[in-house]
């Protein structure tokens, strides 16, 4: 097995991912983009949500919640600008493992939240009827429960993680980098992350929306709702940022199964040690990413609505949630007297 070396010491003549000037450079400039989209981004996603919505839906509630997710995630996107900026860690070891620490939290709360609502539109299409049992109360002990969840699976990236010292050209500096002392804690970090954050929600996201499809094949109203087509763009959106993150993972841990003297040991270990700084930089910009399509989604409120239009985009999303057992009834029965073939559609989707 591949001996991994300890971090609290020194470490000669390794490359780190601030080891390259142009890159870091590179780095750095595409962060503080993402940060000036991102910040104010979400939160404008947020306070149209709290401000301007006084019955918020499903699709509602677990937009905000990512939105939360993505802005936080933006927030702290300010210490690695600087960390690439300068080259080297200034921030201590507490910062280092708990701002990796909450990276994580973040990236697995996203793609939870992303998986909850395709499952939540495949109810909505395959069983309209039920859908009224799915209450915003139910969704929010579920989210409360979610974030319990990758507070705990985001636990090895505060384990695995410590500032050392990197000699490379001459040059010693302080790096914030994942410290493994042993190839199986190596195997087991990043394959959990790579399977529990990206593998699995995938696997059920793609069920969901074969199973949708399908549905709509099956009627005759065969449009495709607004709420299908934007919960759609922010999966499709979300896995080409983040899939070439999780390949680099899963090539670092095929590299842990050869030998020491191994080349396609040292190939791999190459090949993430080079991509892993630039598909962590491209993982970061899916949070930047939602806001620009709830607005291009948005766009026929903007001229109507102002500042308001995010809110009217997702105030159609009210429609899916009754207000009351009375109103689920008569929504139910509505349901049932209109056509079978527009009745998946018309009564749950953003419109």
């Amino acid at each position: 097995m591949r001996r991994v070396p300890h971090l609290n010491g020194t470490n000669a003549e390794e490359e780190s991912v601030v080891s390259s000037g142009l890159a870091t450079s590179l780095g750095a400039l595409i962060l503080s983009i993402v940060v000036l989209l991102g910040v104010p981004g979400n939160l404008f996603i947020v306070w149209s949500i709290l401000a301007r919505i006084r019955h918020r839906s499903v699709t509602a509630i677990l937009i905000l919640n990512l939105a939360c997710a993505d802005g936080s995630l933006m927030a702290l996107t300010i210490f690695f600008i600087i960390y690439l900026a300068k080259q080297t860690w200034i921030f201590g070891n507490f910062m280092c493992k708990g701002l990796f620490y909450l990276c994580n939290v973040n990236m697995y709360a996203s793609i939870f939240l992303i998986t909850l609502m395709s499952v939540h539109r495949m109810v909505a299409v395959l069983y309209p009827r039920e859908l009224y049992r799915i209450s915003p109360k139910i969704v929010r002990r579920v989210i409360v429960g979610m974030w319990a969840l990758v507070m705990v699976i985001s636990l090895p990236s505060l384990v695995f993680r410590d500032v050392g010292i990197n000699r490379d050209h001459n040059k010693t500096r302080n790096v914030c980098s994942p410290n493994h002392t042993l190839s199986s804690h190596v195997r087991f970090q990043y394959t959990l992350e790579t399977v529990s954050g990206f593998t699995i929600p995938y696997a059920i996201i793609i069920t969901s929306y074969v199973l949708i499809l399908k549905r709509l094949r099956q009627t005759h109203f065969r449009q495709k709702a607004r709420s299908e087509k934007l919960i759609l763009a922010i999966v499709v959106t979300f896995g080409v940022f983040w899939l070439p993150y999780h390949v680099v993972n899963m090539i670092q841990v095929a590299a842990e199964w050869y030998p020491e003297d191994s080349e396609t040991g040292k190939t791999l270990e190459h090949i993430h040690q080079s991509c892993r700084a630039v598909t962590s930089t491209i993982a970061f910009i899916s949070s930047c990413a939602n806001p620009i399509l709830y607005t291009f989604a948005g766009k026929s409120y903007i001229k109507r609505n102002g500042l308001a239009f995010m809110a009217k985009l997702f105030e159609g999303t009210s429609q899916d949630q009754p207000k009351t057992k009375k109103g689920q009834l008569f929504k139910k029965n509505s349901v049932i007297n209109t056509s079978e073939s527009s009745a998946p559609i018309r009564n749950i989707a953003l419109t």
